[in-house]
């Protein structure tokens, strides 16, 4: 698959992100034309080649006219997107967009929904932000967005509201709508300002995975912000190319606890109900305890955004009075069940892959168990004979 990687090298805005795709060949003409199908006037794109630190890449900015300027609410980005007559995938996606910034302004300011008002971010500049970032993706063939952890920043803005700190509010909201990783500003930086804008937080959190993939390089970019400071570069990398089949996931979670006063029947109910809310994988392990007592360590590999729901079911269906948590770096590999023609008929079969190679296929126990039964053949024999069937033609 076609991916994208944006590297967060000194934040991320909508510019930034803009600038990242027309350096990695998206042509400006072509993006203007695009942007053209919505039913919006009075904006330009202006395209500059600059240095940021020692880092060549490309500043898009974007005019407004003084009608441009009016503020707009979040439903109407939707409104002007929809109608348009853009691609549906890119409409969609666009829309997504609109709607978090929504929700997290609604967050920020305590009210519905439906009566917060974007402010600085309802100027039409946001719409091209959004629009043209979805465009500019759709545009290169990307399948898969990934995004490296965004810089805090540090210090204060100045706003409609006044002095902000840094992350602004509604940047810190749509951090925590998508457990975003974030990682502090430079060591070098006492005040870096705005780093990562509630537009470019609201693109990354909606259509990227906060993971690094592995990947087969074809074409890197950098789309630079409008400052200069003399402590990082204000940058924001994009690389390109095709998904190798395994990835680094460093969003998931170790979760362990001590039990040694449980029966097996409960400690698997607890095991079912950590399955049930998504955990990779969960097991027992025979320990000893102290008083020479034997226990069982409970072990569960959670997705970050179920970590609050698994840590409860563990402490309610469980005895432990405390769970230990660590985050995990999770190395995984492509894997697929297809369906094979063998002797027994279509059986499925697993297949993992590593940089793009199928490296093993391994048949699914339930077909060959109902084969085994059906035909009163050895499950062994069916087993092995549906792997050398499947090897032939896959390996």
């Amino acid at each position: 698959m076609s991916v994208a990687y944006f590297d967060s090298i000194g934040g991320a805005s909508g510019d930034m992100i803009l600038g990242a795709l027309v350096d990695c060949g998206v042509r400006p003409a072509d993006l203007e034309a695009e942007l053209a199908r919505l039913d919006a006037e009075g904006f330009a794109l202006v395209v500059r080649r600059e240095n940021r630190r020692g880092v060549n890449g490309t500043l898009v900015t974007v005019e407004l006219t003084d009608e441009a300027r009016r503020p707009r609410h979040w439903r109407d980005f939707i409104r002007i997107t929809r109608d348009s007559d853009l691609p549906e995938p890119v409409v969609e996606l666009a829309c997504a967009v609109f709607r978090r910034l929504g929700e997290a302004e609604s967050r920020v300011h305590g009210t519905s929904a439906e009566q917060t008002q974007l402010h600085e971010l309802g100027e039409l500049d946001t719409l091209v932000d959004v629009v043209g970032a979805v465009v500019g993706l759709h545009l290169l063939g990307v399948t898969s967005v990934y995004c490296s952890p965004l810089p805090t920043g540090s210090g204060v803005i100045d706003s409609a509201h006044g002095l902000l700190p840094v992350p602004s509010p509604a940047t810190a909201a749509l951090f925590a709508m998508s457990n975003t990783p974030v990682v502090p500003a430079p060591r070098n930086a006492r005040r870096t300002g705005e780093m990562v804008t509630p537009t470019g937080a609201a693109i990354l959190t909606t259509f990227a995975e906060f993971r690094q993939p592995e990947m087969a390089l074809t074409r890197v970019g950098y789309g630079l912000g409008s400052r200069d400071p003399e402590q990082y570069p204000n940058a924001l990398g994009l690389w390109l190319g095709e998904e190798t089949g395994a990835a680094f996931s460093e969003g998931v979670t170790l979760l362990e606890t001590n039990i040694d006063d449980m029966s097996g029947e409960m400690l698997a109910y607890a095991q079912e109900r950590l399955f049930a809310l998504g955990a990779r994988d969960v097991w027992f392990t025979p320990i000893q305890m102290k008083k020479n007592r034997p226990g069982t360590m409970l072990s569960a590999i959670v997705p970050r955004d179920a970590e609050s729901d698994a840590l409860r079911a563990m402490v309610e269906e469980t005895s432990t009075l405390g769970v230990r948590v660590r985050p995990l770096k999770r190395y995984e590999v492509e894997r697929e069940v297809v369906s094979v023609e063998t002797e027994f008929g279509n059986m499925r079969v697993k297949v993992k892959r590593l940089a793009g190679r199928t490296v093993s296929v391994a048949p699914e126990f339930d077909d060959c168990r109902a084969v085994a039964l059906e035909r009163s053949l050895p499950l062994q024999h069916v087993y092995r004979e549906t792997q050398r069937q499947a090897e032939s033609k896959l390996l």
